[in-house]
Order: structure tokens, then C-alpha cells, then sequence
């Protein structure tokens, strides 16, 4: 049986207080989604609220978003949301990025709980970007965050105060995680860093979104 990946999206359209819009970033989507379907396995999606998801980030130009969007626009017009899935049908979860995640996926009890479940069922948990807001209040069974003595990587807070955003969104992700117990780490901003430590697999920012993926399936094989 092929294995399963549930993709988590955030359902938050507004970039706080600023008037423009954000949401998940369609190429952290896209370009794990291919990696994803082209090692032979199963993706679903998830997001906090249900229903269709906001997108951000779509780059017309680029044919791995656009055949993304054509094969599985009918299903991002209708995910479940957090507390519709079970985790015992899946093998890993992907918290894909974008600004949006940076308000609801911190917040969201029911995707915690299905990342904790994931994970301590032998599962993958991994998060690029901003995704890796979804994982900054995960605890396990034992009351320790998931995050705790691990290495992890996320969005920098060099990259956040280069694109102008590190006094908009509600707290500095890099931060938080290191307030969280993790072993921090990322490369130069805005290039391709990932990193897996124990089933949980971070990467930095958009342009690690395919490293980021290729690791989860290695972390499955």
C-alpha cells in the first residue's frame, strides 16, 4: 500500500492589520506535492478551517504550480478541516508555508493533535518556510515539545526583517522555536536549507520546498 501525506494549509487570507491579502504559498505546495506524487505516494490535504484554503505566492510561469492547481483545484475548494481527519491514515504531515500560517497554525488544537499522533506512531512531521508555525505549540504525550533538542530550520528572522514583515507578523518564528528548545539552524536567506532530525524534517524558505520534500520521502523509505 502506498504510503500517505497529508499537505496542511493555513486558512488565513489577511496579513495582519496591513490591509493585503496572504495565504499558503501555492509553490510550497506544488513542488513537494510533484516530489510527493512522483515517489508513488498518496496526498491529501488539510487546513484549520475546512473549505478552500487561501492562496498566495502563484506564478503563472512556472508549469509545476499550474499542472498543481489543474489536477487538484477541485479538492483545495473543499479540504476538511484539522478535526475531520484521523491520523491513523497517514504516514506524514507537511505543513506547507506562506504568511497566512503564521496567525491560525500556532493556535489550531486539532492539527497539533494530528502531528503528534503522526509522529509518535512511528510517522513523519516536517514544515517548511512559515510552516513550521504549526509546529511551535506541538507536544507530545509526554507534555515535551516536539520541537525540544531537535534540529530544526524555518523562514529567518534575517529573511522576515528583509521582506519587510518582522514588525507585521505576531511573533518571530526563528525565535520562537529556539524558545521552544530547538537546535535552530538555517544557511544564507532566501537559499535552499533543509534539515531531518528524528522524523521531523524543516526546511528554510520557499527555495528549500523540494529539499524539504525529498526528505520526508527518505525519511519514509
Amino acid at each position: 500500500m502506498s504510503k500517505k501525506i497529508l499537505l496542511a494549509l493555513t486558512s488565513n487570507a489577511d496579513l495582519g492589520d496591513t490591509g493585503r491579502k496572504t495565504g499558503f504559498y501555492v509553490p510550497e505546495a506544488a513542488h513537494p506535492y510533484r516530489v510527493f506524487r512522483d515517489a508513488g505516494f498518496a496526498v491529501d490535504f488539510v487546513s484549520v478551517k475546512g473549505g478552500a484554503p487561501p492562496q498566495d505566492g502563484l506564478k503563472d510561469d512556472d508549469p509545476v504550480q499550474r499542472e498543481f492547481l489543474d489536477a487538484e483545484g477541485e479538492r483545495l475548494k473543499s479540504t476538511p478541516s484539522a478535526g475531520e481527519v484521523d491520523a491513523r491514515e497517514y504516514d506524514a504531515v507537511f505543513y506547507v508555508g506562506g504568511h497566512g500560517t503564521m496567525w491560525d497554525l500556532p493556535d489550531s488544537r486539532e492539527l497539533a493533535r494530528l502531528a503528534a499522533e503522526i509522529y509518535e506512531r512511528g510517522g513523519v512531521v516536517a514544515a517548511v518556510c512559515h510552516g513550521p508555525a504549526g509546529l511551535v505549540n506541538v507536544k507530545l504525550s509526554d507534555g515535551s515539545y516536539l520541537v525540544a533538542g531537535k534540529r530544526v530550520s524555518s523562514f529567518t528572522d534575517e529573511e522576515e526583517a528583509a521582506v519587510g514583515l518582522d514588525g507585521v507578523v505576531p511573533f518571530l518564528l526563528q525565535r520562537r522555536l529556539q524558545e521552544r528548545g530547538a537546535k535552530w539552524e538555517g544557511g544564507e536567506k532566501f537559499t535552499e536549507y533543509a534539515v531531518a532530525d528524528d522524523r521531523l524534517v524543516t526546511g528554510q524558505n520557499p527555495a528549500s520546498a523540494e529539499k524539504t520534500a525529498r526528505l520526508v520521502v527518505e525519511a519514509l523509505a
